[in-house]
């Protein structure tokens, strides 16, 4: 289903339909994910709900709907933003409301209260409240410290302001009270990890530290960050951040997102830093695709954030470029790029500062120019790793040269890309100095080969578990997706693409349609749950026809090939019409009376025309009529349909 229908009494169908329509859903979703045309009036993107190295996402602003063809996942703009932001119906629509200004109506009347809104809304709302308070602090004679700190590390109050700095004043609780007066609860806060309890009541939970808002991809401010100013602060932590809660997700969110994400996706490209300042000191400096991860390392999640707005897939490289210090810390995190499945290590690189200097103490050392250049200087990740290790040998011996090569190989093997393994075995071979190229280069494939060898019996045993249509639990499986390649099946689709797209060109003459016009299971069930819905004819159209018809849908297949249905576009050259439309239907019951034909022709063979003459006769007449009938039938499919 698109969404549960039991929550949609709380808000008012009209305004609901008023959020459908006035938020278009490309702009929506490419607030999230890279889209680019695709032809037929519809986007593509890589998918933000599962890992895939080619776009399979498409939007169809014309419908309001969006559809994955690798996970499945479809729907409206609300159902967008419920998934990816793990929302709840109504407080998706609180947002998407907020988005465009428009004030809700709830059940029972009045306008909309704050009180009632959704948790995740009012948490973010608590948190918007919250940097405000802490931003005004800044001013104050409290918090010469802050300004201070921030000075002497090049920023100015446009700076501040920027990135949203402020200051968490002394006192136990003077947040706290702040917030409660402006109506949110105690529990809200607690549950927001903007107070905690302590021994004689709730306390704030930043005091006497310089702070920074940390935002998710929406730009709604999800959490803080702290840092240390006072030598007498009873917490020696230099950085403190926001716990974990049911807005902030420290593995999924980046500081400087927010700011950065627009021209990340422009430039196909983003730099990873490690500090608040730092991301400031790189925007500051001309940098504009700076971001940090927050509270945590930069993990595997960040990288597939990363990759969603980049669009990193098969066909276009993107580039992440980490300022890693050249340090033991920065080796190993480097290293840590030969595991898993390399997703990003083919295009990430590596950018050292001199004399170890962090971004921000770069720019204030040597100038902005500086820091743009530390970033044109990378070199390949791969590279980067490589060197590294080598250096700590002795590469004018023979016994470090071979000591080197023992420890290099292995790793090089591991790369997955074998152009890229070759090439960089011929480099090693260069680095260590080692004259005989091609032994390196032979070495390095010897071990990946056996790497492999060793890894096919774990391989053949999932793939043998996948052709025995099982996940591992024995439960049963869904209904089996059909080939849309299938040309025996091409016209049975494009037939169900008209009905939910272009419903007033299908109309009554699709609804007339049999089940058994339809072959795959699947088909059967996405046309029988249409019907249900009131048909082509019923005078739904887009997000509604769909989540009508979603109610009546019996399998999660058919669920998922009504979204996918409704974005991919007809084959039609030019846009469709009652011509291409009707043509199109002309053939998929030209495609059933062929069938019916066959089964005729079958029970004719099976008769005597001496022992059941008159069955015989009557059977061959109905033959010949529907001979008749599907060559008109094909004709009018000629006239449009190829």
């Amino acid at each position: 289903m698109f969404y549960s229908g039991a929550v949609a009494g709380r808000i008012r169908e009209s305004d609901i339909a008023q959020v459908r329509e006035r938020n278009r859903i490309d702009e929506v979703v490419g607030e999230y994910v890279a889209l680019r045309r695709a032809g037929g009036g519809a986007f593509k993107g890589l998918c933000p709900f599962h890992e895939e190295k080619t776009p399979s996402f498409n939007v169809r602003p014309t419908h309001g709907t969006f559809h994955c063809f690798g996970c499945g996942e479809g729907g409206d703009v609300i159902k967008f933003v419920m998934q990816i932001e793990h929302l709840g119906f109504v407080e998706a629509v609180e947002r998407l409301a907020d988005r465009i200004g428009l004030r809700l109506t709830y059940e029972g009347g009045g306008t909309s209260v704050r009180r009632d809104r959704g948790t995740r809304l009012r948490l973010v709302e608590a948190h918007k409240a919250a940097q405000a308070f802490y931003a005004e602090q800044l001013t104050t004679p409290e918090a010469e410290a802050a300004r201070k700190f921030l000075t002497e590390r090049g920023f100015d109050q446009a700076a501040w302001t920027k990135f949203g700095c402020g200051f968490a004043p002394g006192g136990w609780d003077r947040l706290t009270k702040h917030l409660l007066r402006s109506g949110f609860e105690l529990s809200e806060l607690y549950k927001a990890q903007l107070s905690k309890e302590g021994r004689r009541g709730p306390i704030d939970r930043f005091h006497r530290r310089l702070v920074w808002p940390i935002k998710d991809r929406g730009g709604d401010i999800v959490g803080f960050g702290a840092r240390r100013l006072f030598d007498d602060d009873p917490i020696q932590a230099k950085y403190l951040n926001t716990s974990e809660s049911p807005i902030y997700k420290k593995s999924q969110v980046l500081f400087g997102l927010d700011l950065a994400k627009r021209e990340i996706a422009r430039r196909h490209q983003v730099v990873v830093v490690e500090g608040y300042t730092d991301v400031m000191a790189m925007h500051e400096a001309g940098v504009p695709t700076a971001v940090a991860s927050s509270g945590t390392a930069f993990g595997e999640e960040h990288m597939r954030v990363l990759r969603q707005i980049m669009m990193d897939d098969d066909t276009f490289r993107g580039e992440v470029i980490f300022t890693f210090d050249g340090d033991e810390a920065g080796q190993k995190a480097a290293l840590k790029a030969f595991e898993g499945d390399q997703t990003f290590a083919g295009q990430t690189y590596i950018a050292v500062a001199p004399d170890g200097m962090d971004p921000c103490e770069l720019r204030l050392a040597k100038g902005d120019a500086a820091v743009r250049d530390l970033v044109a200087r990378r070199i390949p990740l791969f590279e980067f790793a490589i060197r590294s290790l080598l250096s700590e040998y002795d590469l004018d011996s023979v016994d470090g040269q071979v000591a080197a090569l023992q420890r290099t190989v292995p790793l090089v093997a591991q790369i997955k890309d074998r152009a890229k393994r070759d090439g960089y075995a011929a480099k090693l071979a260069w680095w260590v100095g080692w004259q005989d190229e091609a032994m390196v280069v032979r070495r390095v494939r010897e071990t990946a080969g056996a790497a492999g060898r060793g890894n096919g019996t774990r391989r053949a045993a999932r793939s043998g578990a996948a052709r025995n249509g099982t996940n591992g639990g024995g439960r049963p499986a869904r209904l089996e997706r059909p080939d849309p390649r299938d040309p025996d099946l091409r016209a049975q689709r494009e037939a169900l693409k008209a009905a939910l797209q272009e419903p007033a060109l299908a109309g009554p003459e699709y609804d007339a349609l049999p089940e058994d016009a339809f072959v795959h299971p699947a088909y059967v069930g996405v046309h029988r749950a249409i019907v249900k819905a009131g048909g082509a004819s019923s005078g739904l159209t887009g997000p509604a026809l769909i989540e009508a018809a979603a109610e009546h849908a019996e399998d999660p297949t058919v669920v998922s090939l009504l979204s996918e249905l409704a974005v991919e576009p007809l084959r039609s050259k030019a846009e469709p019409d009652v011509r291409y439309v009707s043509s199109v239907l002309a053939a998929v019951q030209e495609n059933l009376v062929g069938r019916q034909i066959g089964e005729l022709k079958s029970r004719l063979q099976r008769l005597s025309p001496v022992d059941a003459a008159e069955e015989y006769r009557a059977l061959f007449g109905d033959l010949v009529a529907l001979e008749q009938y599907r060559k008109a039938l094909r004709e009018q499919a000629m006239g449009g349909w190829d």
